[in-house]
């Protein structure tokens, strides 16, 4: 039989001004409380249902006044039990004293209430250096729940080599107190939605037998509203691929003249550089290309809980977090330039998040589709499946397009709602290579949806079908590189 609907409580503490609120914020998917880099910021507990059971069940977070003075704050609540230590807690300290109060109300309700705590670290602080911390946890010890605890402000994701060291080093510590039952990453700015797993599995470890069916349909829920938004977002990314897949743009045929500074130019320096009407129609193709880019990440923003002006801030980090790890002349740099160049923001960040990864000429030399004068498509590099004045985007660039979105899907993946003025990296070089291996390993899969791509119109029926066929792709690549990176931690239907 199905047991009765119930709740877990977790509740988040910490030191004041390490980012619990922050951290509240990013599980919730939803903005709580105030955000601020000052100390006490937040003043009273504060609960929120953090996910919710078809059967009715409710996981609820609960985020906490940060301490400020522990070590008087754990004297305080050892002398709750006195006469005069009741009088100073419950009366005094309610007037003279505000923020102390409410950190011992705080306390007291995670006693009384909580299922398991979550103590959240400042990992940019040597676990040796935050004195702190010990007496931090004589106070968690006094409140007699397990304790999972949580490293913040970890910075840019890092490969695992690095992350272990620091996870080890945070282990040794929390080893002295037995309370503490694991140690995980979990940065509120940069974790993943596949990381939030994990801390649910080791939550359910430490629950008592009572509410393990309770925890269980919860679990559920959480896995069923992230694989939607996972599948969404790898259908949205499909969608984008397939529409400049099959998008092409009409040109004037050149009269005998163009094409003889044509094929001279494509010759000599390898890409033409003044035919007005090809000009034209690489603009018009990188305004539509841009365009979608800012339709996608507004789409992933929206489905990842994201809201403001975080799509223009994705974009910014991705257009300045990502580097050119192949050289450029200078000729073939100013087509970049003249793609990316005035409102393109969008495709400036798509084109950084991958464009220059697959080789040389992937974008430069090789970013058009076709041009209509006959003899020079191989020089060229710019004729790829039209002889009658049209440009095209090539497979190559299309295949670099395909990594560039799974690296915008990792860079909103891993968006926590933090600070607004957050604005450290997010694209290691780690993320880069696993996403290149996945892209190149489908590469023959990739070139038969690309030949499709190259003889349908631009028609939403085409498209439809060049999206259902890149979607598997996208979508394995996606769980792929996810499992890379959190081995065992990526759930399926």
């Amino acid at each position: 039989m199905t047991s009765a609907p119930a709740r877990v409580d977790l509740t988040l503490i910490s030191h004041t001004n390490v980012g619990k609120t922050t951290l509240a914020r990013t599980l919730l998917r939803r903005d709580i409380g105030d955000v601020g880099d000052r100390p006490h910021v937040t003043d009273l507990a504060e609960s929120d249902v953090l996910i919710e059971s078809l059967e009715g069940d409710s996981l609820v977070l609960w985020d906490t006044p940060g301490f400020g003075d522990s070590a008087r704050l754990f004297r305080r609540l050892q002398q709750a039990g006195q006469p005069v230590g009741w009088f100073l807690s419950q009366v005094w300290d309610r007037f003279a004293d505000r923020p102390f109060w409410c950190g011992q109300q705080a306390m007291r309700n995670a006693r009384d209430s909580s299922d398991v705590i979550l103590y959240v670290a400042n990992a940019s602080e040597q676990p040796s250096s935050t004195a702190y911390v010990d007496i931090e946890m004589q106070i968690v010890e006094w409140l007699g729940k397990p304790v999972i605890l949580l490293l913040n402000q970890l910075g840019p994701p890092r490969d695992s080599a690095h992350l272990q060291t620091e996870l080890k080093q945070w282990e040794a510590q929390a080893a002295q107190h037995p309370c503490v039952q694991a140690v995980l990453p979990f940065d509120a700015f940069a974790r993943c939605w596949v990381q939030e797993g994990t801390l649910l599995d080791h939550v359910q470890r430490v629950l008592p037998t009572g509410k393990q069916a309770t925890f269980e349909r919860l679990r559920e829920a959480w896995k069923q509203r992230n694989l939607t938004v996972f599948e969404h977002s790898m259908q949205t990314l499909a969608h984008q691929v397939a529409v400049i897949a099959i998008d092409s743009e009409p040109i004037v045929d050149l009269d005998l003249r163009g094409k003889a500074r044509a094929w001279i130019g494509a010759l000599t320096l390898g890409v033409e550089r003044d035919a007005a009407e090809l000009q034209r129609a690489q603009s018009v193709l990188a305004s539509r290309l841009d365009a979608q880019v800012r339709a996608t990440t507004k789409e992933l923003v929206r489905l990842h809980g994201l809201s403001g002006n975080a799509t223009e801030e994705v974009l910014q980090r991705l257009g300045h977090q990502f580097s050119v790890r192949r050289p450029a002349d200078a000729d073939k740099a100013s087509v970049i330039g003249g793609l990316v160049s005035g409102a393109l923001g969008g495709l400036a960040a798509d084109l950084g998040a991958g464009g220059l990864t697959f080789g040389a000429g992937a974008l430069i030399g090789g970013v058009l589709g076709a041009f209509g004068a006959r003899g020079i498509a191989r020089a060229y590099n710019l004729a790829r499946g039209s002889q009658e004045g049209t440009v095209r985007w090539s497979a190559e660039f299309l295949e670099s397009r395909l990594a560039a979105a799974l690296m915008r899907y990792l860079a909103v993946a891993h968006f926590g709602r933090g600070r607004g003025d957050f604005v450290a990296g997010l694209a290691p070089a780690h993320w880069q290579e696993a996403v290149n291996e996945a892209v190149q390993m489908r590469r023959a899969q990739l070139q038969s949806v690309w030949a499709i791509a190259r003889a349908a119109d631009a028609d939403s029926s085409n498209t439809d079908t060049t999206a259902a066929a890149l979607l598997p792709i996208l979508a394995d690549s996606a769980r792929e590189v996810l499992s890379r990176f959190y081995p065992d931690s990526m759930p399926t239907r």
